[in-house]
Parts: C-alpha cells; structure tokens; sequence
C-alpha cells in the first residue's frame, strides 16, 4: 500500500483567563470532510504564502528559528485570524499586542484573504503590522497514523489572547466560537453535548493540568515536545488507537471510532 504523503498544519491553543481559564475552540462546518462539526482549536493546513520570505519583515519570531517552524506558526496565527478574528500582532516597531483598533483594516479583509482573494501578508504589512510569533509556544507535535486517508503532521502552539479582542466564527470553516474551561470541554465530550477528536481531546486534558493561561504557557515552555504518532492495533471490538506512553499523556489504547484522524 502507498503511503500517504504527510501534510505540514498548525493549529493554536488561545487561552485567557478572564473570566476564567478558558481556551478558544471553534465548531466545524458539518459539511468539511475533516472532523465535521467538532470542537477543535483554530487551525490548518499550511498556505504557500506562510512560507513566504518577505515575511522576516513583518514578524517578529524568536530568535533561531528555522524556516519551517516561523511557517508554522504563522500558518497558526492566520488560521487563528480567519477563523476567530483574533490577530497575534503588534504595530511596526512597538511591543505592545496591537489593539482592535490597530487590528481594524486587516479584519476588514478578512473574508477576502479566508478565500484567497487578497494576501494575509499583504494584509498585516500595509496596516503596519507584525505578527507575535515570538508570543507563540510550542505545544504539542502529532502525526496522523500510518493507513489513514489523510495524513497531517501537526504542531500545537499556545498563545494568550490579546485582551481587547473579540472573537467571532467566520461562518465558513468554523460556524460557531466558543470560550470554554478545559474541564467543561472535556465533561461535553464525555456526555457527547460535543464531539472533540482524539488529538484534540487529548491535548485539552494536557492543558487541564494548569490552573491559568499564564501557567499554562510556563508549562508549555518547560515541557519538551515529544513528537506524538499513534499507531493502529488489533482489538476485539475493533482498531484501537495506541500512543507511547513516553509522549506525555500517558497510557492511552482506545477504541478507533469513524473519523478519527
């Protein structure tokens, strides 16, 4: 059987803690043929134009960073934008986030650059902008199992919300935007209220090990990212999903329900 080609995403965990320690998930259009309808952080895959090298000056990235991961995280700020219309940014030369005001000619093109129409980076260097990568951490590294259709290699970043920010759901990709605790989102996963995928899921439980937005990205700083890569076995009941209990999350074999990346 041919493998199937790895496809380089992003996604971001947006977390705040007003009025409590809430993380930013958005709902999937049910008719996406990947993971419909789920909670899932802003994210996906990579765009051409993230890659682009104009963008060295018109993000600030931490420094030795490679070509991929600035890519990455800028894939993951943009998606965060076009799905939410929350903007990692500064104005040129400053370091305070830039405020909704700032943020304020880019939004308006937000449904042209979702569709392609007009360039993201375009966007954020003629309203003056540079994006925050430097405020992006990482978070978690997933690759989709061998024999799957669709196969993602996936980073996870954190970030803190920019406090005068609203979001709100593009009403394409994503139909609704939601803040929610980490323990309410894993409660409604349980109940089946929402459907949260596995990877999803088991990076909201590793986010519920913090009490706070701030001590949620002092832990992502502290912990080594372990690429994660679940692996299919034979079950009674069916394939069950198995992850090395090495990656971090512990011992976890579960039963690979439809859908399921």
């Amino acid at each position: 059987m041919a493998q199937t080609d790895l496809i380089p995403a992003a996604t971001i965990l947006l977390v705040r803690d007003a009025p409590t320690f809430e993380v930013l998930m958005v709902e999937r259009h049910h008719q996406i043929d990947f993971a419909s309808g789920a909670l899932v952080f802003p994210g996906g895959k990579a765009a051409p134009d993230d890659s682009d090298p104009v963008w060295a000056r018109h993000s600030l990235a931490p420094d030795g960073i490679s070509d991929l991961q600035r890519c990455l995280r800028i894939s993951a700020v943009r998606e965060a934008f076009e799905e939410s219309g929350v903007l990692l940014a500064r104005r040129q030369g400053q370091s305070d986030l830039a405020s909704a005001q700032d943020c304020a000619p880019v939004l308006a093109q937000r449904d042209a650059i979702a569709a392609g129409a007009t360039s993201f980076r375009a966007a954020v260097a003629n309203a003056g902008l540079s994006l925050a990568l430097d405020l992006v951490v990482d978070f978690a590294h997933w690759i989709t199992p061998k024999g799957m259709p669709k196969r993602f290699d996936t980073w996870f970043y954190i970030a803190v919300t920019p406090g005068e920010q609203i979001a709100a759901h593009d009403g394409g990709e994503a139909v609704d935007a939601v803040w929610i605790e980490p323990a309410a989102a894993l409660s409604a996963a349980v109940s089946g209220a929402r459907k949260i995928i596995f990877p999803t899921r088991l990076n909201i439980e590793l986010l519920a090990r913090s009490a706070s937005a701030q001590g949620a990205m002092a832990d992502a700083r502290a912990r080594a990212v372990r690429t994660v890569e679940p692996w299919i076995e034979p079950g009674p009941d069916g394939p069950i999903l198995v992850i090395d209990p090495d990656a971090g999350y512990g011992a976890v074999r579960e039963l690979l329900e439809p859908n399921r990346p």
